[in-house]
């Protein structure tokens, strides 16, 4: 419960640190660098540039990848001008899979090694309690043994009365 809340204030934190940052930056700065090159468009981060119609444009940060009708995502540069939008996102698509992929696979592992681990804890386990019951049987023979040295002082070595009782 504690981490759905933690996530939900980090979310929301960077969800009021994106609008600050769009409300604080001025509407048409990008657009003022039309008819630069991709580089000089490139070089505020809330820039897209268009190959096509050499444009300048804001990036569209509603729609979350920009409209084909704005620019399409072969032809368009956002953060480096050498790699087209299209080529960006199947990489970082790529990226996040395989790191989930090694985030599962880390897991499995880690249960097969707790797993492991506590089948080794259940054999130490096994191991004190072989060496407690040990200790405990030369302890009563040590008492049998007293017991029989006394019985002898005293002279009540011999056969049980009681013995044809049971």
């Amino acid at each position: 419960m504690d981490s759905r809340i933690c996530l939900a204030a980090l979310l929301l934190l960077f969800g009021l640190a994106t609008v600050v940052a769009q409300s604080s930056a001025p509407g048409k700065a990008c657009e003022s660098k039309n008819g630069t090159s991709c580089d000089e468009c490139l070089k505020n981060v809330s820039c897209l540039w268009c190959i096509t119609t050499k444009l300048c444009i804001t990036y569209p940060v509603k729609t979350i990848l920009p409209p084909h009708a704005l620019c399409p995502l072969s032809e368009a540069r956002w953060g480096l001008c050498w790699m087209n939008f299209q080529t960006l996102i199947i990489t970082l698509s790529v990226f996040g899979a395989i790191l989930i992929i090694a985030f599962m696979i880390c897991l499995f592992c880690c249960c097969k090694c707790e797993n492991f681990g506590s089948s080794r804890a259940e054999a130490k386990m096994q191991r004190q309690a072989n060496k407690t019951t040990t200790k405990q049987e030369e302890r009563r023979a040590e008492m049998n043994e007293r017991h029989n040295d006394i019985r002898k002082k005293y002279g009540l070595t011999g056969p049980n009365p009681y013995s044809k009782f049971a």
